[in-house]
């Protein structure tokens, strides 16, 4: 039997990241994930994710979607087309599968996030 998580537990060490090289706007912003959940089939994750400014390109596969809650600073989505979304404590959005546009971190983030990628099917 599977154990409930509550994001408020002990976090297990961060993984740390940054943006690609070929995908950065501006900045080069450190980027740390706290995975809670990872299902057995490796097709969800959920967790805690905080980034420092700056921006770079995203492209969500065809079967990846993130839904997530800012819980501290701020953050613009960006379409290819222009049309933008800001994000600040308290709000939630969905990046859609297939998405493409720019990612930016205005003000330091925190965020709970969960990822379903069906394209991660082995």
């Amino acid at each position: 039997m599977s154990a409930l998580i509550h994001f408020s537990d002990s976090l297990p060490a961060p993984s740390p990241d940054r943006p690609r090289p070929d995908r950065l706007i501006h900045g080069n912003p450190a980027r740390l994930t706290w995975t809670l959940h990872e299902s057995a089939d490796g097709l969800t994750s959920a967790g805690i994710w905080a980034c420092e400014p700056g921006a770079w390109r995203i492209a969500f596969a065809a079967g990846k979607e993130e839904y997530f809650h800012v819980l501290e600073g701020r953050l613009r989505i960006a379409d290819t087309a222009g049309h933008t979304r800001e994000y600040g404590p308290g709000d939630a959005g969905l990046i859609p599968a297939g998405f493409e546009g720019s990612f930016e971190v205005i003000e330091a983030v925190r965020k709970h996030f969960v990822v379903i990628d069906r394209d991660a099917r082995p």
